[in-house]
C-alpha cells in the first residue's frame, strides 16, 4: 500500500459538506470528491456534547487534530480514519450544535470573524493511502485500535461492506427509525454502535446454524435484506404476542432469538401467561425477574432461572432442632423420608450439616419459602426428591 502526506485546510475539507441528520452521518466533503463515511466506517458517535465540543475547542486553541487518513478510490477519496473529527467540525460549521466560549454559548455563525477563520484555516495533515481492498481494510482495523475501539460488528461491517451491509445499516443502525423504540424494549444496545444490527444478524444466522461472519459472507452482495427483516420482525412480533404486557425492563437483552427457535411452535394462552408474570414478579421468593419469561416459556420446569430465595439459616436451625427432638422421642430418623423406609437409616439421627432444607409443598406448586413450609431432609433424599 502506498501512502502520501497531503495538507488541506478545514475549509477545503468542508467544501460541499453534507450531514444527514436522519442517518446520523457526514456524507461528503472536498467539493464532492471526499466520501466522509464509506460503508466500512462506523456511524457518527461524537455527538454527545463532550467529544464534539472538545474537537472545536482544540481548533480554537490551535491544537492539532492529529493525523487523518484518506483512502484513494479511483478519482475520489474516502475517509479511512478521522471521520468523527471531520464530521464534528462539519456539524459545528453548519450550525448543528453550539459550544461555550468565555462562558457564553456560541454557534459558528455567532463567533467573531477571527475565530471563524481560526477554525477554517486550520491545516490538517492527511495521509492518502492507495492499496487493494484487503490492504485498506486491514489498515483500517489497525489504525482504529486507538480512540474509541471498533467493536466486533463495526469490524464485520468493514470486512463485509457491500449492498447488504448498506441496507442493513440503513434499517438497524438508524436511531431515527420509527421502530427503534419498540426494538430497544427487547434488544440491548446502541444502534449507532451497530448493536441492534448485530443482534438481528445473530438471530437469523443462529437459526441457520451459522456465525454472523458466515452469514455476512453468504449475503454480502445481496441487493435486499428481506430474509433478515422477516426473521427479526417474526421474533419481535412473537415475543409481543406471548407477553402482551408493556415490555418490562427485564425483558431487554434476553436471548429472544434462541427462545423463539425453542418455543415459537408452542401454543400459549397470553392471558394465563400475563397472570403468571404478575404473580411471579410479586413473589418475594423470586430473586431474578429476568428469568421469569424463559421460565414460563419452558413450562415452568426450570425454577433455577428464578433464583428462588433460600430458607433463612435461623429457620433451618429451628426446623432441624424441632425435627430432631421429635425423632429422638419417637426413636426414628430425623429425616422424615428415612423414617418411612426399612433400611439401616430408619432410626438414624443426622447432623444439621448432613441435611438440606426443602419445601414441604414445592415452591413451584405454591409453597412458600417460610418456616411453616420447611422440612429438613438428608442430603440424598433431598436431591432425589426434586420438584415433587
Amino acid at each position: 500500500m502506498k501512502t502520501e502526506l497531503k495538507h488541506y485546510t478545514v475549509e477545503e475539507i468542508l467544501k460541499g459538506f453534507v450531514y444527514n441528520e436522519l442517518e446520523g452521518k457526514g456524507l461528503f466533503g472536498l467539493d464532492g470528491k471526499l466520501v466522509i463515511q464509506p460503508e466500512y466506517q462506523r456511524n457518527y458517535i461524537y455527538n454527545d456534547g463532550k467529544r464534539d465540543v472538545a474537537v472545536i475547542d482544540s481548533l480554537l486553541k490551535g491544537y492539532p487534530l492529529g493525523l487523518i487518513y484518506f483512502n484513494v478510490e479511483g478519482s475520489t477519496l474516502e475517509v479511512l480514519d478521522g471521520q468523527q473529527r471531520i464530521t464534528s467540525v462539519g456539524r459545528f460549521v453548519t450550525g448543528k450544535f453550539a459550544i461555550k466560549v468565555d462562558g457564553r454559548e456560541q454557534t459558528f455563525s455567532s463567533l467573531t470573524k477571527d475565530q471563524q477563520r481560526t477554525i477554517l484555516d486550520t491545516p490538517l495533515d492527511i495521509y492518502e493511502c492507495d492499496g487493494t481492498e484487503d490492504e485498506i481494510k486491514a489498515w483500517f482495523q489497525t489504525i482504529n485500535i486507538a480512540g474509541v475501539p471498533l467493536n466486533k460488528q463495526e469490524l464485520l461491517n468493514a470486512i463485509y461492506s457491500g449492498p447488504f451491509i448498506t441496507r442493513a445499516k440503513a434499517e438497524y443502525s438508524n436511531s431515527n427509525n420509527a421502530n427503534m423504540q419498540k426494538w430497544q424494549s427487547y434488544v440491548n444496545g446502541d444502534p449507532k454502535r451497530q448493536q441492534i444490527l448485530e443482534e438481528a444478524l445473530d438471530w437469523v444466522a443462529s437459526s441457520q446454524g451459522l456465525s454472523i461472519d458466515a452469514y455476512l459472507a453468504q449475503h454480502r452482495l445481496d441487493q435486499d435484506i428481506a430474509q433478515l427483516k422477516t426473521y427479526f420482525t417474526s421474533v419481535i412480533d412473537w415475543v409481543g404476542s406471548v407477553f402482551i404486557r408493556p415490555p418490562d425492563r427485564e425483558m431487554r437483552g434476553l436471548e429472544w432469538g434462541r427462545l423463539y427457535e425453542a418455543h415459537h411452535g408452542t401454543s400459549y394462552s397470553a392471558t394465563k401467561i400475563e397472570a403468571r408474570v404478575n404473580e411471579l414478579r410479586a413473589d418475594p421468593a423470586v430473586h431474578s425477574s429476568k428469568g421469569i419469561y424463559e421460565y414460563l416459556l419452558g413450562g415452568e420446569n426450570q425454577p433455577q432461572l428464578l433464583d428462588i430465595r433460600l430458607f433463612d439459616p435461623k429457620d433451618k436451625r429451628i426446623a432441624y432442632e424441632q425435627q430432631t427432638t421429635k425423632a429422638k422421642v419417637a426413636g426414628e430418623s430425623n429425616c422424615p423420608l428415612c423414617a418411612l423406609g426399612g433400611d439401616t437409616n430408619k432410626a438414624r439421627i443426622y447432623k444439621q450439616d448432613e441435611m438440606d432444607a426443602d419445601h414441604v409443598t414445592a415452591w413451584s406448586k405454591g409453597g412458600s419459602t417460610s418456616l411453616s413450609n420447611l422440612t429438613m431432609l438428608c442430603v440424598p433424599h433431598n436431591r432425589s426428591k426434586g420438584n415433587r
